[in-house]
């Protein structure tokens, strides 16, 4: 990361590359999720004394203050310290609390908590619900803690998956074993477009295929995705095939067709329209890439009833998909 600010400013697609999961989890997360609930608190009528003895015995360096159950400040070491120094130990705790509360709803992404923690001194926020009624409090140690446990959670899901995606080629006996996978891809839906690749893409990594293989076949997938959309009228389909020693991807549509296929397979070629350029397609490499990427490509097109492009990836010996040991998780 650049440190350069984002507010108000769209995030490039090179940025948005380099953006991490946990990047990803702090506005999935829900300050909720990873707040502590019913925490420590003080009452307006308690004392300095009282606080700096209860602070030191629970091990926590501020919690907040109420009066008549109404959150009125937060109390903190540095208002003890105070106090201390100006020998006033028995004075009431509203006298040295931090009376300007910045309080968190419990249904904010923690995204916003850790905003407020850059951009101030704070160590902890109490956290209220819609009514204003505190329900927690939150520190920097508490963010920490949920994303990390976020990330193992999802990790283990992740290998479990894998582990059970996997066993289709190990369990199953007979003379060729394939798994079909099927996806519909409307034209002009540039919203969705790249989300069969990527579902594709992370099938291939559950069932065993190293991430050099899961990458070429995403790049050539994303690539007939996207000439669907940008080159169909009705849309089409990409069927998958796979194997594990070899991958089939069938791409195909019912219109427009191509009239020179010999001329669209030339790099920089394009029928793509002006708008479509625009957004920043239509470049005339999806073929080309294509090509790049695979083992086989061919190309077959009749004007007027459809194109259909057929790609083969051969995964040798060694990256064969469906095998690996089980992880420590499913075995016990």
């Amino acid at each position: 990361m650049d440190g350069t600010p984002r507010r108000n400013r769209v995030i490039s697609d090179q940025e948005a590359e380099h953006i991490s999961r946990q990047e990803e989890l702090a506005y999935e997360i829900k300050i909720e999720q990873v707040m502590s609930a019913n925490p420590f608190i003080f009452t307006s009528s308690q004392t300095m004394r009282e606080a700096t003895v209860t602070l030191r015995q629970m091990r926590i360096s501020g919690a907040p203050v109420l009066h008549d159950g109404e959150l009125v400040g937060v109390i903190s070491i540095e208002d003890v310290i105070r106090s201390l120094i100006e020998s006033d130990p028995d004075a009431p705790v509203t006298r040295y609390m931090t009376t300007k509360v910045i309080s968190i709803l419990a249904s904010d992404p923690v995204v916003d908590a850790i905003k407020i923690f850059v951009s101030s001194k704070l160590g902890r926020l109490p956290v209220v619900n819609h009514d204003g009624k505190l329900v927690g409090i939150i520190t920097k140690g508490d963010i920490t803690r949920g994303l990390l446990k976020a990330i193992q959670q999802e990790t283990l899901e992740e290998e479990m998956r894998r582990y059970r995606a996997r066993r289709i080629f190990e369990d199953i006996e007979s003379d060729r074993t394939s798994l079909i996978l099927r996806y519909t891809i409307k034209a002009d839906d540039f919203t969705h477009g790249g989300s069969a690749s990527s579902r594709i893409k992370r099938a291939l990594l559950r069932l065993g295929a190293s991430p050099q293989i899961a990458r070429r076949a995403g790049i050539a997938i994303y690539e007939a995705e996207m000439n669907l959309i940008i080159h169909t009228t009705q849309g089409g389909v990409i069927r998958v095939e796979i194997e594990p020693h070899q991958i089939s991807i069938d791409a195909y549509d019912y219109g427009p067709g191509i009239p020179n296929v010999q001329q669209a397979m030339k790099p920089g070629y394009s029928t793509a329209s002006e708008h479509v350029r625009e957004l920043g397609f239509g470049a005339g490499m999806g073929l080309i890439n294509i090509a790049r990427c695979t083992d086989s490509m061919s190309l077959e097109s009749v004007v007027g009833k459809g194109t259909r492009l057929r790609i083969k990836i051969l995964l040798p010996q060694e990256e064969a998909m469906g095998e690996g040991p089980a992880p420590k998780e499913a075995t016990q």
